[in-house]
């Protein structure tokens, strides 16, 4: 697909206070969908702007990309009956009350997650659906007319899990469905919304839900059917030690090993958490290309561990950021999700290995290449216009020196600009296809109905 750039007036984003880009201290040219020109410290545009926007008070980011959520989770934060548990009891805590999930429930879950990670600079969003019970064939279709309606690029991981108690799993057999069901679904939705072309905003990758929630067969049949239509492929993996434990004890061999045996070590291939590799497994994950959604503030409040990402980054895997489900966060905030996976870093290699700057890659180039997009994650000529703008105006920022650093350091929590794709989403911190109150108010009565 070729785009007619020449379409949409060009816009100057003119002097920003700070951007993270080369060549573009006097700003980034815009028209269509895609930034046009750099423009460097001093100097106007090549070709004259049809508008201007005075970006003085703002530090420009590439959009923040988050490449590992569970939208249907906002419904269940602060969870009582799943607080202060590590991951397998956390997780048969919660199923029974998911099982009990509606369209409308889905619907609302995903437009509030989405507008909590565009609030937060984040312009396009993964996530992995995996609970389907009776009723809720059609989750992912919702989640896309969920995106699609305020905007916002996003892949859609279609989860699964085949596996319920009986058959050695942890979930009950009302949130599992039979395999040829989970492949017929996947290759529907493949066809029916997968955009290969650069530029696009639906894509659909396959992602059975962990080791010990489907079989061998599945994990075999998915790579099969994903690469046949040139998609990628996603999974929970490393996450705790009792996840190793259950890979040694059931298939006689650990996490990596499996991902191998199930051929799964591959560069279309990203993992969410990470954490539990060692110096063999990283080197070859590194020489695969498979990639890495590190989670940190799920991590922390799970007490899984902590993700080794400049071991992983060093031998070549890709890094990408994730907030994960809003039950184990619990929230969906991107730039605050860096601000932790700065802190966390810090405290495992030290102050001086981690900068912000390295942080800011992997929630942006980091993340675009566990996509596999190219297009998205930086700012440069020819990238997909996705942008975010910060102000420093707050208390928290009064006394800072670097304002690029001052969006970490000091805890910047909401943009006060979002581009997707050419077009404003976030307009002075809000929403302006969103009466974010109503929604609120709606997705809160959803979530005590389905709590009780």
């Amino acid at each position: 697909m070729t785009k007619d750039h020449s379409r949409g007036l060009r816009l100057w984003l003119k002097n920003p206070l700070a951007v993270l880009a080369e060549g573009a201290s006097g700003g980034i040219v815009v028209q269509g969908q895609q930034i046009v020109e750099l423009v460097a410290q001093g100097a106007r545009p090549k070709h004259q702007p049809e508008q201007t926007f005075d970006a003085s008070q703002h530090v420009i980011l590439p959009g923040l990309i988050n490449t590992h959520h569970h939208f249907f989770q906002t419904l269940t934060r602060a969870f009582l009956p799943a607080m202060n548990k590590s991951l397998f009891p956390w997780l048969t805590s919660l199923y029974p009350t998911w099982a009990k999930l509606t369209p409308e429930m889905i619907e609302s879950a995903s437009k509030l997650a989405m507008a909590e990670l565009l609030l937060s600079g984040c312009t396009t969003a993964s996530d992995h659906h995996y609970v389907f019970p009776s009723g809720l064939e059609q989750a992912i279709d919702i989640e896309i007319a969920a995106a699609q309606s305020l905007g916002m690029r996003a892949v859609f991981t279609r989860g699964s899990m085949s596996l319920g108690q009986e058959q050695g799993g942890l979930a009950p057999s009302l949130v599992i469905e039979t395999e040829d069901e989970i492949l017929a679904d996947c290759e529907r939705l493949i066809s029916c919304y997968h955009q290969s072309a650069e530029g696009a905003m639906i894509q659909i990758a396959l992602a059975p839900c962990s080791p010990f929630s489907v079989s061998k067969e599945l994990m075999l049949a998915s790579a099969e059917l994903a690469r046949r239509h040139r998609v990628r492929l996603h999974t929970h993996l490393a996450e705790t030690e009792d996840e190793g434990q259950f890979c040694k004890q059931t298939f006689g061999m650990g996490p990596v090993d499996y991902l191998a045996e199930v051929g799964w070590m591959d560069q279309d291939v990203w993992l969410a958490h990470g954490i539990h590799f060692n110096d063999g497994e990283i080197r070859r994950l590194g020489e695969a290309g498979v990639g890495v959604s590190h989670c940190p503030s799920s991590n922390m409040l799970l007490g899984s561990g902590v993700c080794p990402v400049l071991a992983l980054e060093q031998a070549g895997v890709p890094v990408g950021i994730g907030v994960d489900g809003s039950a184990s966060n619990d929230g969906s905030n991107l730039i605050q999700e860096a601000r932790q996976a700065l802190l966390l870093q810090r405290l495992q290699y030290g102050a001086e290995r981690v900068s912000h700057r390295d942080v800011l890659r992997w929630a942006t180039e980091g993340s675009a290449r566990c996509l596999g997009r190219s297009d998205i994650g930086c700012v440069t000529v020819g990238s997909e216009a996705d942008l975010a703008l910060f102000k420093l105006d707050e208390l928290r920022f009064s006394g800072a020196g670097d304002p690029m650093a001052a969006l970490l350091f000091c805890g910047a929590s909401r943009a006060d600009r979002v581009m997707v794709a050419g077009q404003w989403r976030v307009i002075n911190g809000r929403l302006p296809r969103v009466d974010l109150g109503a929604e609120m108010a709606h997705h809160h009565q959803l979530a005590k109905k389905l709590q009780h």
